[in-house]
């Protein structure tokens, strides 16, 4: 007789006149989402390839067997198939037409939010299997967000930057009671200033770190000056021990390196056989390869678009003619539906919730709008 399964161990558990017409309702429900999570997952390996192609897929299968678990589970109460979790089906609407490191952001926050902790008829192995794919998600999330270049963050944090420091100038002038003419003359000389504040902080600091590496990186003429070595005083050593090597594996290394030189032909400082080369070069590297991504200038054209295109939402309705109190409030209208946006991506970016960290931005936004808001109905009330 075959062993019973984990949904038929479940059901001796917790017997068939125990089942209450709720269980019935919260196992249909569970089955629902647990075909339309599998649906998300071949969905998004359509759009995949290789090895993620294949995680996703085995995601898919593994959800098949928990879909199985409750269908053991119904019996003949299986009824008419249900829909998935509306969260779960806006996933398989976004996987089915975008894919990318946004929907398996989604899909990682899906896989926390599963109930097979506290769910007596789900087993052990399910709940634990639940936390793994969060996971396995995680991690291919994780790809595609290094993925994304340096300058769509940029664009995200750029715009975000222009719209709260825009935002807060334009509101404090205004609230100190100075014509509309100067409120928009104010905002677009912000926007200049930030922007070109933002290009130029941008072009140093990418430049400085292109030259930073390159002053790092050794010297390939240095190669000629090995044929000239004193062999017995050997400073080719020095260069080891100077990369991180102990005395006397430099030494070693710099005798093998003279006589390789001597045997077979040239042999070259910066060889990798014959450099060394840290196992782990750890996060800084990763940052110098990131921070340097692209040219001086290309960042600095980029951080001055950015910044611009959020600098210049507080600044629209004064360019329509809007004046007082309507401007202002279709100025913060504007930006909040802006930093709404900003925050979520950035949100999913981060692997964090979408909501919460839209409602931040909104919270600092407006925030230091209200700061500068206020400083300017003080500062008209005293010149008054």
């Amino acid at each position: 007789m075959a062993p019973p399964t984990p949904a038929e161990r479940a059901a001796e558990q917790h017997p068939a006149h125990r089942r209450t017409p709720s269980d019935v309702r919260r196992w249909r429900r569970y089955l629902a989402d647990e075909r339309a999570e599998a649906a998300v997952y071949r969905d998004l390996a359509r759009r995949r390839t290789g090895e993620e192609r294949a995680i996703l897929l085995a995601l898919a299968e593994a959800e098949k067997r928990h879909e199985q678990h409750w269908l053991d589970l119904l019996g003949d109460d299986v009824g008419k198939p249900l829909k998935g979790d509306w969260r779960t089906r806006m996933l398989g609407f976004l996987a089915r037409r975008f894919g990318g490191v946004f929907v398996l952001a989604l899909a990682q926050r899906a896989e926390s939010r599963s109930a097979y902790g506290d769910e007596k008829f789900a087993t052990a192995t399910m709940a634990a299997d639940e936390q793994i794919h969060e996971e396995v998600v995680r991690g291919l999330a994780t790809r595609g967000r290094n993925r994304l270049s340096g300058t769509f963050r940029a664009a995200v944090f750029g715009a975000n930057d222009g719209l709260v420091s825009n935002l807060a100038l334009v509101l404090g002038i205004g609230a100190s009671g100075v014509p509309t003419g100067t409120i928009l003359l104010t905002g677009l000389a912000g926007l200049l200033a930030g922007a070109l504040s933002m290009a130029a902080g941008e072009y140093v600091s990418v430049r400085s770190q292109r030259e930073l590496l390159e002053a790092s990186t050794p010297d390939p003429d240095a190669d000629r000056a090995l044929p000239h070595l004193d062999v017995d005083a050997n400073e080719l050593a020095l260069v080891y021990r100077a990369r991180g090597m102990a005395a006397e594996e430099a030494q070693a290394h710099a005798d093998e390196v003279l006589a390789r030189l001597g045997a077979a032909g040239p042999v070259s400082v910066t060889d990798p056989v014959a450099g060394h080369v840290p196992a782990d070069p750890g996060p800084a590297a990763d940052a110098d390869e990131h921070e340097t991504h692209g040219t001086a200038w290309g960042a600095a054209v980029s951080s001055f678009l950015f910044f611009a295109s959020g600098a210049i939402v507080p600044v629209v309705p004064y360019l329509l003619g809007l004046e007082g109190a309507q401007a202002v409030l279709v100025a913060c209208v504007l930006v909040g539906v802006a930093l709404v946006v900003t925050g979520a991506i950035t949100g999913l970016l981060s692997g964090t919730s979408p909501v919460t960290r839209a409602l931040r931005q909104l919270a600092i936004g407006f925030g230091a709008a209200a700061v500068t808001y206020l400083l300017g109905l003080l500062f008209g009330t005293t010149v008054a």
